[in-house]
């Protein structure tokens, strides 16, 4: 009885103290709204640091907002604010350059060629951009070689090796568990299944990735060429007889223009503001530029009451409303239609990064995309990833924009539908027995192997799916579906190979398909309107917080290997049908 009211009394105390917890988060919240924008003031150096996964948007987090509970260290600025904010600073009087403190870019490579060609742009109003680092990634170096002077720490880290991908094999696991994933497929490069039941890659899967991950390895060594005027060859060459080992190397191979730690660099940054060396240097983190006082004044953000809207499609896409980290067919439909019915919004840029999801839900979104067409300039503008499902709902628009390291494609479908028959009866001594009124009354039953008239049904139903996909994408490239068959069979490709079989319409980022947008609906002064509408603070604290602690947690625990519980928890949603995917995550440092 001791024990009872123990525990009685420790659960009141746990709820007094949520309840506590709650009543403070919302104070904190309605008196946030209220504080001053911050002051840039003048000599200051914008401070862009990326320590975090960058997204799309910049989250609606009340956590971070607010910088409790430890939320803050870790402030996440989405691509949108990012790219807004270089594009502020470059005619703001008060900021005198950019300065790129040490960053893992966690970051498709598309995003970092976004922000890269950003500050390329920035350093045409004279002002500096200076790089500093401990470590150079070689993501982050790629940033960091359009700066005017890259320095690192002379007993630091310069990663230079090239590229690789690597896919985690999950056969030999699910062997020792008695589970066979049943495989039903269309497409010789549809490779997604491949991890439940291979070992290795098939040569066709090697093949794809050895041209598309030189494609990649090509586009990062022709951008290095050029801001550090080394050839391609030498860099190359540099890489593959690993060069570049140590920090001196990297100077002596002009990679870098100085070995300094970052007291010196904090001295050169001072000087170049005129700052006494006594003095503290006056600098604004990106985060915060965002709500500062300086305004940035362009067609973009003018008064005019005619709208393009962007609309975000990020993340896995299955049905439902999803949220700001995946694509529900019904929230982005639903986005769609209010765009498409808003007689203010003249022309949509859909912002798709995806690698795909459920068929259906994106055949869902691509009659959307169809219906708004008919009424009003569509033009897609894809982010790291836009292949499977996520190609399928761009396909539909009037133009396709891809950066140069885009990974598009993978036109494909499949299904898996694992036995769990050995792992029921040998492993847990679980048997089933039943009745049923038909003779496909159980199809799909993970209890028993599939039958060949069962496989031979989904077959069918597969094949169907990639009929239809090959179909909608033959009409939307005015294609035919035998051209679009023979580039598809789920094959993936970078934009600069999209470009030339006809699967995207020009190079270009973001802004490019703004302009593109507002030239088609003849518009010359345009607001930008965002879609969907990002969920309240109120409303994240209770959906957000026990996801996003459970996330910070498992990060903390397995470190870099948080990856592999990621792709695997990934695999095992595969486990539906149909799918219409990349075949798998790809991760370049």
């Amino acid at each position: 009885m001791k024990q009872f009211f123990k525990f009685v009394l420790a659960t009141i105390v746990g709820f007094i103290l949520i309840g506590v917890l709650g009543v403070v988060l919302i104070i904190a919240i309605v008196s946030s709204a209220g504080d001053q924008k911050p002051q840039v003031e003048n000599n200051s150096i914008l401070t862009l640091e990326f320590k975090n996964p960058i997204t799309e948007r910049t989250p609606n987090n009340p956590l971070a907002d607010l910088g409790i509970l430890g939320f803050d260290k870790d402030k996440t600025i989405g691509l949108n604010d990012i790219l807004t904010n270089i594009k502020k600073a470059k005619t703001d009087s008060n900021i005198k350059g950019i300065y790129l403190n040490e960053s893992y870019m966690q970051s498709g490579q598309a995003t970092t060629e976004e922000i890269r060609n950003a500050l390329i742009d920035f350093k045409k109003s004279g002002k500096f951009i200076i790089a500093y680092s401990e470590v150079y990634t070689q993501g982050f170096y790629y940033l960091a070689s359009v700066a005017d002077k890259v320095y690192v720490n002379p007993n630091g880290y310069f990663e230079f090796g090239g590229f690789s991908s690597e896919v985690t094999f999950l056969k030999g696991a699910l062997d020792k568990l008695g589970i066979e994933a049943q495989i039903i497929k269309v497409g010789t490069f549809k490779s997604a299944v491949e991890p439940l039941v291979l070992t290795k890659m098939s040569d066709a899967n090697r093949l794809q990735v050895s041209s598309y991950l030189g494609s990649l390895y090509d586009h990062f060594l022709a951008g290095v060429s050029k801001s550090r005027n080394v050839s391609k060859d030498s860099l190359f060459n540099y890489a593959n007889r690993m060069s570049i080992q140590y920090p001196q190397d990297a100077l002596k191979y002009k990679l870098v223009d100085g070995l300094k730690y970052k007291d010196e660099v904090l001295n050169d940054l001072k000087k170049r503001t005129g700052v006494d060396l006594d003095d503290d240097l006056k600098t604004i983190e990106i985060s915060e530029y965002t709500n500062s006082t300086s305004e940035t004044k362009d067609e973009e953000s003018g008064s005019s009451s005619s709208r393009i809207a962007m609309i975000y499609a990020s993340g896995e896409i299955s049905g439902g409303d999803g949220d700001d980290n995946s694509i529900g067919s019904e929230k982005l439909s639903k986005a769609l239609r209010t765009a498409r019915l808003d007689k203010k919004v003249k022309a949509i840029v859909l912002r798709v990064n995806s690698p795909g999801g459920s068929s259906l839900a994106s055949d869902v979104i691509w009659r959307e995309v169809a219906l708004t067409k008919k009424v009003k300039p569509v033009i897609v503008s894809m982010g790291d990833v836009a292949a499977s499902g996520g190609y399928y709902i761009a396909c539909a628009a009037d133009s396709i924009f891809a950066e140069p390291n885009t990974i598009t494609g993978s036109i494909g479908i499949f299904a898996v539908l694992p036995n769990m028959q050995k792992f029921f009866n040998d492993k847990l001594g679980v048997t089933f027995d039943g009745v049923k009124t038909g003779q496909y009354a159980d199809l799909g039953d993970i209890s028993r192997a599939l039958t060949p008239a069962e496989r031979a049904i989904l077959q069918n139903q597969v094949n169907h799916g990639y009929d239809v996909f090959t179909k909608v994408v033959a009409d939307g490239r005015h294609k035919t579906q035998d051209y679009i068959n023979s580039i598809g069979q789920g094959r993936v490709w970078t934009g600069s190979q999209a470009l030339k079989i006809g699967l995207v319409d020009r190079l270009g980022n973001i802004h490019d398909a703004v302009k593109s947008a507002a030239k088609m609906a003849k518009l010359k002064n345009y607001k930008i309107v965002n879609y969907p509408e990002q969920e309240s603070k109120l409303k994240q604290l209770g959906s957000g917080f026990t996801a996003e602690v459970k996330t910070r947690i498992l990060q903390s625990e397995l470190g870099d290997n948080y990856q592999y519980y990621d792709q695997i928890k990934k695999v095992t949603k595969m486990m539906r049908i149909p799918q219409a995917r990349l075949p798998y995550n790809i991760s370049i440092k």
